[in-house]
This record gives C-alpha cells, structure tokens and sequence, in this order.
C-alpha cells in the first residue's frame, strides 16, 4: 500500500521542487499538494476536517511566512503562520496519527558560534522571523512524539519561486549592478537535495525522530554565493558585481549559522 503524503505550501520553492522530482516516482508514496487557498492551516477547524477526509501517513509542513525583512513589522503575520498554525498542525497529526515533517530554519540560532551549530546548542534568534519558526519547533516537541523538525539554511531552487539565486541571475541578465554582503556565513541549500533528504526519510520507514539539520555541503558568504552563480552561469566576466558590508537591513541576521548535518538511521 502506498504512503500517503500531504505537502502543504503547495506553490512554495520546496514543495514544486518536490512535485518535480516525484510526482512520478515508483518508490511506493502517493503525493497531495495543498497551495494555501486549498489549505489554510492557520484555520484549525477547515485544517482538521481536511485531515478527516483523507488519510495521512506523512505531512510535509512546507507552509510558512519567510520573509525575514517583513517579519519585523508583520510580526503577528509571522507567528500566526510560523507558530500557531504549527501548532494546529501539530494537534492535528497527533490525533490522527500523522507524521509531521516540519521545515525550520538556521536562524534559531544568533550566529556567535563560529563552528557548526548543533540541536544541543542554545537557540537564540535575532530576528522575528526566527523567533516565530523557533516557537513552531516548541510547539510540535510539546505536541508530538512521532515528527522530523529538519533545519536547514539558505534554500534556494533554480526553477520555483523568489530566492536569491534566481534574484542574482536577473540582475545580471538585465545588466544591473550587484552590490552583496560577505560578512554572513552559511551553507546555501538546494530544494533538490532537501527533497530527496525529506523523501528518503519517508520510503526508509525513518524512525529517527525528532531534529535534523540539513543543508548544503559547502559553507560561504552571500558574496561567495553570488560569484558561485554567476560562474556556474558564464556570467561572471560580464557582471558587476561587488562586496557592499554598508548594505542596511531592518532584521538582524546571524553573521555564522552553518548547520552540523545529521546523519539519517536507517531502521534495519
């Protein structure tokens, strides 16, 4: 019998990442995207009657409010979002025995480590935004037994959504000057690799529960990062592009948030 997997954040980078990559697979899984129109988790009452209409063996929490400027004014945006309605989400897959696989973020953590954080190291967020997703992993460790908080930085798809790779090629088609930061370190991820991180989890029956960090191979700043794309892209030569350190944010950011991966079980 094949598992049966919601993804919620259907319109999202990562969840057409995942419909890209299995949508057609054979591995045993039947997927369900649900775009925010179709599923609104912030609402319990639609969420939980959702739920009853169907049966899920996994639930891919993709949903989530990620701009990390705005959060700092949309703050209750962001916590309803990030927060409470993980936390419906939680309460939900609890009673009818549903996985959550739940995504997170880096920023849980304020940056002064200067070596690979990991899910024993103090959380401190800067930021609203990384707040809120800090409060949505409270609230499932609280609420569930049976769930995957998977961590992961700076993630990125070449094909969906807005992101600062596909931000960077523009400006550089459209020949427009490209000033980036070098005093942030990361591992930039792409939603090909979660994807298949996430959906492994799934076919190998994962019992290794609870938090996971995954994220790119390779650490660098936003500038590294930016050099990397326009090389991989031939248009590095023909690009102006420079370190800008002066660039203002109204979030803070962590200047180090480079993950310690963890290595999957197995179960034998």
């Amino acid at each position: 019998m094949k598992k049966k997997i919601l993804i919620t954040g259907g319109k999202g980078q990562l969840a057409q990442t995942i419909k890209e990559q299995y949508i057609n697979n054979k591995e045993g899984i039947e997927l369900f995207f649900a775009s925010k129109e179709v599923l609104d988790i912030t609402n319990k009452k639609k969420t939980t009657s959702f739920f009853n209409s169907t049966k899920f063996d996994y639930c891919i929490n993709c949903a989530a409010y990620t701009n990390v400027e705005n959060a700092e004014k949309e703050t209750d945006e962001a916590f309803k979002i990030n927060a409470e309605a993980v936390k419906n989400l939680a309460e939900i897959c609890r009673k009818s025995d549903t996985i959550l696989i739940h995504i997170s973020t880096d920023y849980v953590f304020d940056g002064t480590k200067n070596e690979p954080y990991t899910d024993y190291d103090i959380k401190s967020p800067l930021n609203e935004y990384g707040k809120s997703k800090l409060l949505g992993e409270y609230y499932v460790k609280e609420i569930m037994t049976k769930y995957f908080i998977i961590r992961t930085s700076w993630l990125y798809s070449k094909t969906f959504g807005n992101n600062f790779y596909k931000s960077i090629l523009k400006k550089a088609k459209n020949k427009e000057a490209i000033r980036v930061v070098n005093n942030q370190i990361s591992c930039p991820t792409n939603c090909k690799d979660l994807s298949e991180y996430i959906i492994n989890l799934i076919i190998t029956s994962s019992t290794s529960f609870g938090v996971h960090h995954f994220s790119g191979p390779l650490q660098m700043s936003w500038y590294d990062f930016a050099v990397k794309i326009l090389k991989e892209n031939n248009l590095l030569e023909s690009s102006d592009i420079a370190i800008d350190n002066n660039y203002v944010t109204f979030a803070k950011r962590p200047k180090y948030s480079v993950l310690q991966n963890t290595i999957a079980k197995t179960p034998k």
